[in-house]
């Protein structure tokens, strides 16, 4: 019963909605075509929400809450996308980053570890995409202890970050601001500064 009423609370309150009854029996080719478009338009709608709803709770560090609703996106996406699919490594990255939230450090390594076999599996995978996934690697050896690991995939979401957004742009500034808040816990106030004033 408290799981019904989290998984309400979290997402299924949401997307009600838009679940719909199994397809009736489309006689003619174009009315078939036309449930198929509906039913995809909505399997969409519910990917928006589920992920949006998810990141909300992240935003307001409500972690638990944020599970329910980040994991009934992935199942969204992977029925619209399918299993391999780089769309969806963000979901993925989402959870870890809920995991790591809710203290649960073994799960947010296995959601970071399918994120990571999507992008090695996708030759062609934006820089974007492969910046996301540092910069979530380097969240989680932050939450492990493990600094100088973190540093070095922070530095490769900000290279990744610079080459798919350029220099200057919004995109770069968070993993200059999570290398510079490790530097500020190393006491190197000089490096952090610097850091700061880039973000």
């Amino acid at each position: 019963a408290s799981h019904q009423r989290t998984d309400w609370n979290s997402i299924h309150e949401k997307i009600c909605p838009l679940l719909i009854p199994p397809q009736p029996c489309f006689h003619l080719e174009k009315d078939r075509k036309h449930g198929k478009e509906q039913l995809l338009k909505r399997q969409s709608s519910i990917v928006e929400v589920a992920f949006s709803a998810a990141q909300g709770f992240l935003w307001e560090g409500k972690a638990l809450e944020a599970l329910p609703a980040a994991l009934q996106a992935l199942r969204s996406s992977a029925r619209l996308f399918g299993w391999s699919s780089v769309q969806l490594v963000p979901v993925y990255l989402l959870l870890a980053e809920a995991s790591t939230g809710a203290g649960n450090l073994r799960q947010a390594s296995k959601y970071l570890s399918e994120a990571e076999w999507i992008v090695l599996q996708t030759p062609d995978c934006p820089a974007a995409v492969q910046s996301r996934l540092h910069r979530g690697l380097g969240l989680f050896c932050i939450a492990q202890g493990n600094l100088d690991q973190a540093l070095y995939h922070l530095a490769t979401d900000v290279y990744l970050a610079t080459s798919a957004f350029g220099v200057d742009a919004i995109e770069v500034s968070g993993g200059y601001f999570h290398m510079a808040n490790i530097f500020f816990r190393q006491n190197k106030t000089d490096v952090a500064n610097s850091l700061y004033s880039e973000v």
